[in-house]
């Protein structure tokens, strides 16, 4: 669904108001709210120079400031856009986190952690800056709610770098499974409702955080390597060697619906030796697709609970909102559309985005349990309803 921006209205005055307590001055909080709306903009470029001109300022100056000057709470904000997210589509029973990170290609080496680092973004190698983030989601929709910059330790080691791109003094180095661990403590802090984390291999290799949440009790699915090392009754093995034993047993399941379809796949899971040093029921998941059985993919899980293989494969699969989110994000919030290379204005664009991805979520959130439609242009005129607080263009005649 898209969304008819003709309608904002008082309802996105009033969605920007539950952040309205971060700016303390009124100048940066209304630059705040120009700076979403044209990040929901049609603008095809969404910077400083291009939403100012939207806006109907003469220069960028204003929109500048906001990143790199001004004074305001973006932290603050974030966790604003948590309990709003929270609030519209939250689910204790069914809600999940998903970890994930994404790329944004830079030039030069100026921007705060820019470095030659494998990003999923290009599929190489490239010059960049990694944004781990963490989103929540549930039946009801998706959105992001934290971040975090991820600084290699070539900047960490160097304060005069990191001193020269706003970084704060004696800011040490973290990995991404730490940065990813962050997230999910300041979500546990703030009592964010939800049943399950789940992230791909990058984290899922990293014992440190599976055995964090193992001793928080946060029941998890993480994809693993196919040589991760795993304990059975009859002694070490991997993941590899358990998957492909004579008594696997696998089941065809759809794991929802993708950009082409059901995406159907052969699913298996085995239930692992009991851990005497954790609790939980620990298991290796397994997935192989039905068009190259040498295409596999693992996982490990640890449940509070007995669980079923449908519920693993449900959990597996949610990563491919977090995806949806980075999509919409670039592509209708301008996630990836800053020039700043100050290491705050960078959480501040971030943050502001996220804001506005927020609103598109709420939005269709909103309109899906009515059951109306929703456009993305203004080019002709409809009749406006409130739903939830917000203006919703109703599909009725």
């Amino acid at each position: 669904m898209d969304i008819d921006f003709s309608h904002w209205g008082t309802g996105f005055d009033a969605f920007m108001g539950a952040f309205s307590s971060r700016f303390p001055r009124i100048e940066p909080r209304r630059r705040a709210a120009s700076y979403v709306r044209g990040l929901l903009s049609e603008l095809e470029r969404k910077n400083g120079w291009t939403i100012a001109e939207g806006a109907g300022d003469k220069t960028p100056d204003g929109m500048q400031r906001l990143l790199n000057a001004s004074q305001w709470d973006q932290d603050g904000a974030r966790d604003d856009l948590r309990t709003v997210i929270v609030d519209a589509i939250g689910d204790k029973e069914n809600a999940i986190l998903v970890v994930d990170e994404t790329g944004f290609l830079k030039k030069g080496n100026k921007s705060a952690g820019v470095a030659r680092m494998y990003t999923g973004t290009a599929g190489k190698t490239e010059n960049c800056q990694i944004g781990v983030f963490l989103a929540y989601t549930s039946p009801a929709g998706h959105a992001l709610i934290d971040r975090e910059l991820y600084l290699p330790a070539a900047w960490t080691n160097d304060p005069d770098r990191c001193a020269a791109a706003g970084i704060p003094e004696h800011t040490k180095f973290s990995t991404k499974y730490q940065l990813a661990q962050r997230m999910i403590e300041r979500a546990r802090a703030a009592d964010t409702p939800f049943s399950w984390v789940t992230a791909d291999e990058v984290y899922g290799q990293a014992e440190p955080l599976r055995a964090y949440l193992e001793h928080e009790r946060i029941s998890y699915v993480m994809a693993v390597r196919r040589t991760e090392k795993v304990t059975m009754h009859t002694g070490p093995s991997t993941a590899e060697v358990v998957i492909a034993g004579p008594e696997t047993q696998w089941q065809r399941m759809s794991a929802g619906e993708g950009t082409k379809g059901p995406r159907v796949a052969d699913w298996s899971s085995t239930q692992l030796t009991d851990d005497s040093h954790t609790e939980g029921h620990r298991y290796i998941l397994a997935r192989r697709s039905i068009d190259d059985t040498t295409d596999l993919a693992y996982y490990f899980c640890c449940s509070n609970k007995p669980i079923n293989l449908e519920e693993l494969v449900h959990v597996a699969a949610s990563r491919w909102t977090v995806e949806e989110c980075f999509q919409t994000a670039k592509n209708e919030a301008g996630l990836d559309h800053y020039q700043v290379r100050d290491y705050t204005a960078w959480y501040k664009h971030m943050t502001l985005s996220m804001i506005a991805l927020a609103f598109l979520t709420i939005i269709k959130t909103a309109e899906e349990k009515r059951g109306s439609s929703i456009r993305t242009t203004a080019s002709s005129p409809s009749r406006a309803t409130k739903s939830d607080d917000y203006s919703i263009e109703s599909s009725g005649p």
